[in-house]
């Protein structure tokens, strides 16, 4: 399943999401930092999504209450309570 997650609070405008039976498969940010994006996203692949979200959620930049990572968690969480609801998603 391939979903768009469109993010709030931070940098990257979107993160792009491959997942398939329970693992993250890609991730893509679209704007932001590149190099920490790129590396949150080689970190994070082939992860169960549940432990993704449980390193990630809370994590804040600097005076902000969000930041990259964390809203990659609300994304995920997101997917897992909801579906697909409030995402753009594209089952391939």
């Amino acid at each position: 399943m391939n979903l768009e997650f469109k993010t709030k609070g931070v940098c990257a405008r979107q993160i792009n999401l491959e997942i398939e039976d329970g693992i993250v498969k890609d991730v893509k940010f679209i704007g932001g930092c590149n190099g920490n994006a790129s590396g949150i996203s080689m970190l994070v692949k082939d992860m169960k999504v549940e432990d993704v979200i449980k390193k990630l959620k809370g994590i804040k930049c600097g005076f902000k209450d969000t930041s990259c990572p964390d809203q990659l968690a609300i994304a995920l969480e997101r997917i897992i309570n909801e579906g697909c609801n409030g995402l753009i998603c594209f089952i391939l």
